[in-house]
């Protein structure tokens, strides 16, 4: 954290904070009251989806292992752990998340609710940890929530190439992914009317001050979300409301803000299937199926490994 936070933020012209750190207790949270809102289409058009695939994806692939990047708490892991109990082929389920307590509560919670199912957690960043997932072999593992549209594009191909490591020839790789679409609902997803998202931008700054001993104000940030077309992305931005000093014990950073100033704090790539397809060469994964919704806001794409030799 340390690292990351001091090159982040002295980056130019744009500061940056890494959006991986919006998710202490608090922050995962309120994340999951966003993923209630009105406004926030992504979770129930994703869960909606997977109800009708759920059990075809588990049929192609025939997994005896659950791996989600992610901690495995809401009804959409279920749809996969309860296909594969119907099919028998329940046996092992990991999963990989960065907030310890979330990690924890959900492991347990499957203990309960499939009794005889092997449980594995994995304290870890997805960027850096997925070889502590261990090797793969009838495994699915579960990308979902259109968290791969956090990564900037030149982060993607590394990262299906990462995935492709921890899988064995056949094994299986579904991705969420929040689709191009009109820029009147991605601004409105991202910029509710309660403040939740904004509430949520402003956290990472708590997560900071916690961390690294800063004196960050977040009521003195306002939440900035905006659509890049060119780029296909939603951008989010914490604005600096009045000039100020804050300091970064931590990372030894000393920072002076005007009033104005920005710090970018997420990426939220948009996809289409062209733009999947162009990022998937030499990663060890074909796309086998690609499916969406009626509207065509979302996709669930399954990648198959391949027995082709990786990239570097």
């Amino acid at each position: 954290m340390t690292e990351e936070v001091r090159q982040g933020l002295r980056a130019r012209p744009l500061p940056t904070l890494p959006c991986k750190y919006f998710y202490d207790d608090r922050g995962s949270a309120l994340f999951d009251e966003i993923t209630r809102l009105p406004e926030y289409y992504q979770t129930r058009t994703e869960e909606r989806l997977l109800e009708t695939i759920a059990a075809q994806v588990v049929g192609a692939v025939r997994p005896r292992e659950l791996c989600e990047l992610g901690s495995g708490a809401g009804r959409k892991i279920r749809l996969f752990l309860d296909a594969m109990r119907a099919r028998g082929r329940l046996e092992r389920c990991t999963l990989l998340d960065i907030n310890e307590t979330f990690l924890t509560n959900s492991v347990h919670r499957l203990v309960t609710e499939y009794p005889g199912l092997a449980v594995r957690g994995v304290v870890g960043d997805f960027l850096e940890d997925l070889p502590a997932l261990g090797p793969g072999g009838a495994r699915l593992a579960l990308f979902l929530a259109g968290t791969i549209g956090n990564l900037h594009p030149a982060e993607v191909t590394p990262f299906l190439r990462a995935v492709a490591r921890q899988l064995a020839p056949g094994d299986a790789f579904l991705v969420g992914l929040d689709l191009v679409k009109d820029e009147a609902r991605l601004h409105s997803a991202y910029n509710d009317a309660a403040g939740v998202t904004a509430e949520f931008n402003r956290n990472i700054l708590r997560v900071v001050n916690a961390g690294l001993g800063s004196d960050f104000e977040p009521e003195a940030f306002e939440h900035v979300a905006f659509y890049d077309r060119e780029n296909a992305w939603i951008e989010m931005r914490l604005r600096a409301t009045r000039a100020m000093r804050v300091r970064v014990p931590g990372a030894g950073l000393d920072l002076t803000l005007r009033a104005g100033d920005e710090i970018r704090t997420e990426l939220s790539c948009k996809y289409t299937r062209e733009s999947l397809l162009s990022r998937l060469a030499g990663t060890g994964l074909s796309l086998e199926r690609w499916c969406t919704d009626r509207e065509e806001l979302f996709a669930s794409a399954l990648l198959r490994r391949t027995p082709a030799a990786l990239g570097p």
